[in-house]
């Protein structure tokens, strides 16, 4: 059972083995789909074993009995001190952290946590002796994040987060170290679900360039296959991704992938869009869009940066972009844009940023401290008033990340003021030009945090440079936009990048010329 607390996960665990439970529910239990559930794993299990396909007949119901645990808790069938009628074993009971079930190797059951280890761990519960103090830690925490892992093969297949893309370890079910799963390329992998005894597996991957394509991965030979790909117009293989690590202003290290056309030429001629997020333990990593590939295929070159205030590096990560520490945030962004000119890959006067919901606030906070850096802005539904955040609709919540101005800390209102879009606007400067989108329907984000921004930032604009802002109607914060939208807003979108970075797209056959617009810096 699963409780949340804010961003984070804390659950509770109940074991029961089904198989050598009586037919029929105890006195008082009334469900009968309880019951049901009852025989149809006792029956199952004795098929099973009749048919020579497990060795042990209770297996089957020790899997199961996960699910039954977790829906007899949520019926409060479970009495103060983990007595039930059904005689679970309670394993967990604290709330104190988040517990993931990996598989069990009969009474020793496995879980990842991220007790007494923010990157997580993988430790053993016998069901005979519960008690934390018999509690065996098999995979220490490490640098890395682990993200997942599951139980196939008759070992542990874990996933890291090592600089923001997958890595794939193996261990046995001692915890020793058994080599890496070798992947495509740099990405994100997921999947690697099976049965212990199996030795295949199936995992899905996908990067800047590649579609999420679906592999089967050999145990025994350590071998990947394509087994589903996708068909796209898009020939990944004439991109490249390369991954760079900045220097924050404090000094921190900060990755950034930067993908574009191997024949690039470094010389700060090229539009370049760089994206960010930095906020609610959220990870960005390599993923394919096909809005992202039309860029690409303009000639433009794709960056992302991966802030603190991500889960990117796990809590600590997290942790150090949050409240008032959330400067950390921009400063990394505006690191990575500085150093995507000190290194030729584009230009001020070529480079756009952009982010949506918490990235709309990076983008804002961004061109209100440094506006001369930048070429072109596009904050979407933005969190643009930090001073007024909280009152509207779920905008409470945040305040686990940003702190609250009307909170007891007076370091947290300084904080926000400091930084909040809205209130950094400065009479007389030049911005990028903008485009801010919003939708009429966002109960998220208010759209309110754009309508403001827009018009104050319109109201203080002293030069050229075009300020607008783009309301969908009928729509929301993004969850569930009809492909339709999507594609007339990123169409959108690149058309006034077009416009506002003096770019000229390439296209398959030759190149098409871009209009003349507003005065760039």
């Amino acid at each position: 059972m699963n409780v949340s607390d804010g961003t984070d996960t804390r659950n509770r665990f109940f074991y029961r083995d089904l198989s050598k439970l009586p037919i029929g529910a105890p006195a008082g239990a009334s469900d009968a789909r309880i019951k049901q559930a009852e025989r149809t794993v006792r029956e199952r299990s004795d098929r099973l074993e009749e048919a020579g396909k497990i060795s042990d007949p209770t297996l089957i119901a020790k899997e199961e009995s996960i699910i039954e645990a977790e829906s007899l808790a949520r019926k409060n069938l479970v009495t103060k001190g983990g007595n039930t009628a059904y005689g679970f074993v309670e394993l967990l009971n604290d709330f104190d952290a988040s517990y993931d079930f990996i598989g069990n190797d009969g009474p020793t059951f496995y879980f990842r946590t991220d007790l007494e280890a923010p990157r997580g761990r993988v430790i053993a519960i016998n069901v005979n002796h519960p008690e934390r103090s018999a509690w065996q830690e098999l995979v220490p925490q490490g640098a890395e994040t682990l993200q997942g892992v599951s139980f196939v093969g008759g070992r542990f297949l874990a996933s890291y987060l090592k600089d923001a893309q997958t890595q794939i370890r193996a261990f046995d079910t001692a915890g020793k170290a058994m080599g890496e799963v070798k992947l495509p390329g740099i990405g994100t992998a997921g999947g690697f679900g099976g049965k212990r005894g199996e030795m295949e597996t199936f995992y899905s991957f996908a990067s800047f360039t590649t579609p999420t394509t679906i592999y089967h991965y050999d145990i025994a030979s350590g071998q990947s296959s394509v087994f589903k790909q996708p068909k796209v117009g898009f020939t990944g293989a004439e991109y490249q991704t390369r991954q760079v690590f900045v220097s924050s202003k404090d000094g921190t290290r900060v990755p950034m992938f930067i993908t574009c056309k191997k024949d690039t030429k470094l010389d700060g001629s090229t539009p370049c869009m760089l994206y960010g997020y930095g906020g609610f333990n959220i990870s960005l990593t390599p993923g394919f869009s096909p809005g992202n590939a039309v860029w690409l295929e303009m000639g433009g070159i794709y960056a992302v940066a991966n802030l603190r205030g991500g889960g990117e590096y796990g809590e600590e990560w997290h942790q150090a972009g949050t409240k008032t520490r959330k400067q950390n945030v921009f400063d990394d962004f505006i690191a990575c844009a500085e150093y995507l000119v000190k290194e030729k890959y584009t230009s001020t006067p070529k480079l756009a940023i952009s982010g949506g919901s918490n990235g709309g606030l990076l983008v804002g906070a961004c061109i209100t401290q440094r506006p001369e850096l930048f070429g072109a802005a596009l904050p979407a539904v933005g969190v643009l008033d930090m001073l007024r955040f909280h009152r509207f609709t779920i905008g409470r919540a945040w305040c686990s990340d940003y702190g609250c101005a009307e909170g007891e800390d007076p370091a947290e209102f300084k904080a926000l003021m400091a930084y909040s879009p809205l209130h950094n606007l400065r009479s007389g400067a030049c911005y990028p030009t903008t485009m801010i989108t919003t939708a009429d329907h966002d109960d998220r984000v208010v759209p309110a945090h754009s309508f403001k921004f827009a018009a104050a930032i319109q109201a203080a604009q002293s030069c050229p440079n075009p300020v607008l802002i783009r309301i969908e109607t009928k729509a929301g914060h993004g969850a569930g936009k009809p492909t339709a939208k999507v594609i007339e807003e990123k169409a959108d979108q690149w058309a006034f990048l077009v416009r506002a970075l003096d770019f000229v797209p390439t296209i398959k056959g030759g190149s098409a010329a871009a209009p003349k617009v507003s005065p760039s810096r």
